[in-house]
């Protein structure tokens, strides 16, 4: 299992995440694509909550692939699109990670290639090989 490296001589996170991961050797990575709040039917839910949700379940299920979950992921990287949607997208991935919490970035972005998305989120993940 990956470890959270949280120096004390720095400013601690200003949220859930931690400021950095340890990966033990002989663990498979996975990269996962900047996923949108998109379903597999199509359907763009109109808050960010909701969209923040499908991105973490299209994440799940890329991990599921390799045989990880997101109990595996070690870093994220998430966009939105304006402040407004901070809480909302950080409720959402607060009630899906616990201890060890991932690194995590948070940036705000102009738009994405639809104007009805507010929100993408990619990850990298640590685990076992898939036997």
């Amino acid at each position: 299992m990956a470890t959270p490296l949280s120096p004390t001589d720095i400013h601690p996170p200003f949220a859930a995440y931690s400021h950095g991961m340890s990966v033990p050797p002989g663990q498979q990575l996975v990269f996962v694509s900047g996923q949108l709040g998109i379903d597999a039917a199509g359907l763009v839910l109109p808050d960010c909550a909701g969209q923040a949700q499908v991105c973490f379940d299209n994440i799940a299920a890329v991990l599921r692939e390799a045989g990880l979950g997101l109990e595996h992921v070690v870093r994220i990287n998430a966009y939105v699109t304006g402040r407004e949607h901070l809480p909302a997208y950080m409720g959402v991935r607060n009630g899906l990670f616990g201890a060890p919490l991932p690194a995590s970035t948070l940036m705000i972005v102009s738009g994405f290639a639809r104007p009805e998305l507010v929100v993408e989120i990619e990850a990298v993940a640590a685990g076992p090989m898939k036997e």
